[in-house]
């Protein structure tokens, strides 16, 4: 199955990787030449602080913000992980060294502009682990400054408000909360115990704060709640919802977004349609980069975002 071609003067090609772990190499950057999409989105969990894999994303060519998840900082951000770290951290800051390899791409705590879109990519919180307890208080001061959910709201917020665009997209490595607390809905708790909404409250009300503002937010995507579910295997998560303002909330977690085949390997982008400040259609979308798209799950397509599914 191939994919359907649009008018990229009418409709933005958005591609989603969702939470990488590991793989990534270059294939990768083979599929993305063969989707050719106008803008690349990452929601992280690249690797366990993997600077190798951050810098063949850093490299790619295709315009793309980014945002590092909770296994980018996978020895620096807890003490248990600091006691497993595998490097010298006195001697090298790999969290740094990932940050420094994506510079303005890298959109946690902050906002990328792209006027040639009519758009602004805004980050939420880096490194999140989610869930409504303010988690690794060390890490979060000495980075950033920041010590409490009020205080990160406040940062996402600012960065919401220098956006030079009035249309936003919004990508996290968590999703904010809101989206259901079941263990199937896109952010729920999928773990003992189960159900709970385990996303970014930050996030919730950065999103709030620029429709308030009468920004228009077509799209927030995230990752870190992966589409497998641990508590049950009859079914998958569920990927996507929507609000009333028009809103698309797209979990882009396939894991693993690799997989071999008796011939090759197929990797999982997430492949968005945008147009007219809305988001047209969504797909899941598995390339094998020797002979193209070769199985494409329509997600979304072409209805009302009043509801959602």
């Amino acid at each position: 199955m191939t994919l359907p071609q649009f008018d990229a003067k009418t409709v933005l090609k958005v591609a989603v990787v969702g939470d990488v772990h590991d793989q990534w190499g270059e294939e990768d950057a083979v599929a993305l030449d063969y989707l050719n999409p106008d803008l690349v989105l990452f929601v992280g969990d690249f690797g366990n602080e993997a600077v190798a894999v951050t810098a063949a994303i850093a490299a790619l060519k295709q315009p793309k913000a980014a945002i590092l998840g909770n296994h980018d900082a996978w020895y620096s951000a807890t003490h248990w992980g600091r006691q497993k770290c595998p490097y010298d951290r006195s001697q090298e800051d790999r969290v740094q060294q990932q940050l420094d390899l994506l510079g303005p791409s890298h959109v946690g705590y902050g906002k990328l502009d792209l006027p040639e879109f009519g758009l602004t990519v805004v980050g939420g919180r880096p490194f999140s682990w989610g869930g409504s307890d303010w988690r690794n208080k060390t890490f979060y001061r000495e980075r950033y400054g920041v010590h409490n959910f009020q205080e990160s709201s406040d940062r996402l917020c600012q960065a919401v408000a220098a956006a030079s665009e009035n249309t936003l997209i919004f990508i996290g490595h968590c999703g904010p909360t809101g989206l259901g607390d079941a263990p199937e809905d896109p952010c729920g708790r999928d773990w003992k115990p189960l159900v709970g909404d385990f996303c970014d409250p930050d996030l919730t009300a950065a999103i709030a704060f620029a429709k308030r503002h009468h920004k228009q937010v077509p799209l927030v995507t995230f990752g870190h709640m992966h589409h497998s579910l641990r508590h049950r295997k009859d079914r998958l998560r569920k990927r996507w919802d929507s609000d009333s303002y028009g809103t698309f909330y797209l979990n882009a977690a396939t894991v693993p977004r690799v997989i071999k085949t008796p011939t090759s390997h197929q990797r999982n982008f997430s492949w968005v349609t945008l147009a007219n400040g809305q988001v047209q259609s969504a797909a899941s979308v598995w390339i094998d980069p020797r002979h193209g798209a070769t199985e494409t799950e329509n997600l979304y397509q072409g209805r009302s975002l009043s509801a959602s599914v």
